[in-house]
């Protein structure tokens, strides 16, 4: 059934989540979503996947600098931690007590 109202797709990843990186340079790699970029389906993972980045003379800074940033994974190369294994895990959605779609862990049952 196709959404009406709210166009973008449900994703297995919300901001502030613990996730694993399962492929690409930081493969292995754990870490909290900072961002979550919908449209371009990708993530920005805590310390994984760093870029450097070329800032140029300014006034304020006129030396000018090399700056190390996160930069972003596709979102099919992490996998969210369950928190009760400490394992990466893939993610569910059912109905909880209240009626409500919840994600919860297919590994362990647990509702995140």
């Amino acid at each position: 059934m196709e959404r009406k109202f709210n166009k973008q797709p449900k994703l297995h990843v919300k901001s502030g989540d613990t996730v694993q990186v399962i492929a690409g340079n930081s493969k292995g790699k754990t870490g909290k979503v900072l961002e979550v970029l919908v449209k371009k389906n990708r993530v920005i993972v805590e310390g994984a996947s760093m870029i450097k980045k070329h800032i140029k003379p300014s006034a304020q800074n006129p030396q000018g600098e090399i700056k190390e940033t996160e930069g972003t994974i596709h979102i099919s190369n992490v996998m969210v931690v369950d928190p009760s294994t400490g394992k990466a895990s893939r993610i569910g959605r059912k109905l909880n007590e209240a009626g409500k779609l919840q994600r919860f862990s297919k590994a362990s049952g647990k509702f995140l």
